[in-house]
């Protein structure tokens, strides 16, 4: 047995960054060295209060400071395996046909696999996902992107590191916008990863249907906002195992997409929601009372009491009766398979428990 990894190990991570679409693009600041699994304790802060120039406590009454938990787990673990017939190449071209077939193998079946896996989870976790039920124009696409740009402004999102991916079909809009800068003008900064040029200081990646999530237009995401931890675990050769004559090369990977709450906001999703196409879920109401939760028919509600958002929290549960006390808040929202989640509902019960 020959163990490829280490042989193609500086050329790998080159070949997969020139033709991934998302490497680079996300936060690489959690490592999934060694481990299936991160924790990622997130702080919640408190409002302020009006300053008391007289009695105790003058900043307002303490409060201890609480955490909530967002687990990342690696889910996907995908493999591989292929014959190099002893009959179709030398001895000596053995091994240049492996690194040959193991490229192919990463540009045709592994870098799309991962990529539309991942644009996927960006589409379905995003913080903005918004429902477009005519299909932009030319005199339209400005301003439905405008619209994404303005819902990062008004969250606070930094202008710097943002992507906006496009479907061919809204890049041809696009490119006739005044907004619009092309490649040629950019210069070779832009000659990366598929970007075809910028718009509103965002580059714009172009994605081909093969990649990008179904019923979706466009997608702007902030490098912050998720990251896409991508592993190549092992890479082998065997020469002339029982049964073969030839080469038998085995290769198995682990990747995965996360979405982070608390920077969630800097992803907008724009769905294509016309008649025939993709749908939004409704959020759910929330009676301010009890805190029961009623979401659209045919909908299933999850939701949060600790403050965390449910979209990502490992508190989430589903139903529509939690157990509240008066002063609890609520955070709920609905999803059905098929459909792009709700927004969050976020209610403070009044009321008296539920349970």
């Amino acid at each position: 047995m020959i163990n490829l990894h280490a042989k193609f190990a500086n050329s790998l991570p080159e070949f997969f960054g020139k033709n991934s679409i998302i490497a680079g693009r996300l936060s690489n600041r959690y490592s999934f060295t060694g481990v299936a699994t991160v924790k990622i304790t997130i702080p919640q802060t408190v409002p302020l209060t009006d300053y008391r120039r007289s009695g105790t406590n003058r900043y307002g009454d303490p409060q201890e400071i609480q955490d909530t938990v967002q687990e990342l787990t690696l889910s996907r673990d995908r493999s591989f395996a292929l014959t190099v017939d002893k009959g179709n190449n030398t001895e000596q071209g053995m091994m240049k046909s492996a690194g040959r077939i193991l490229r192919l193998q990463m540009q045709q079946r592994c870098i799309p696999e991962s990529d539309k896996y991942t644009m996927e989870r960006l589409a379905m976790l995003g913080g903005s996902i918004v429902a477009i039920t005519s299909a932009p124009t030319k005199t339209t696409i400005a301003d439905l992107v405008s619209d994404g740009t303005a819902a990062l402004d008004d969250a606070e999102v930094p202008e710097q590191n943002r992507t906006l991916y496009v479907t061919p079909d809204i890049y041809k809009l696009l490119k006739h916008s005044p907004l619009y800068v092309d490649n040629n003008t950019l210069g070779r900064r832009a000659v990366l990863k598929g970007q075809v040029g910028e718009y509103d200081n965002m580059p714009v990646i172009k994605v081909s249907a093969k990649r990008f999530p179904e019923n979706v237009f466009f997608l702007i995401v902030h490098k912050d906002a998720a990251c896409a931890p991508q592993t190549i675990s092992e890479t082998k050769l065997h020469k002339d195992p029982p049964g073969i004559s030839g080469n038998l090369m085995e290769g198995r990977f682990r990747y995965d997409c996360f979405v982070f709450e608390p920077t969630a906001c800097g992803i907008y999703v724009a769905v294509n929601a016309a008649a025939g196409h993709g749908t939004v879920c409704r959020a759910p109401a929330v009676d301010a009372k009890t805190g029961v939760i009623t979401p659209e028919e045919g909908d299933s509600a999850w939701y949060t009491t600790d403050g965390s958002d449910p979209r990502y929290s490992a508190s989430a549960q589903s139903g529509t009766t939690p157990e509240v006390k008066a002063g609890d808040t609520v955070r709920a929202y609905s999803k059905k398979a098929g459909a792009f989640p709700s927004p969050v509902v976020t209610v403070t019960v009044a009321g008296a428990a539920t349970a």
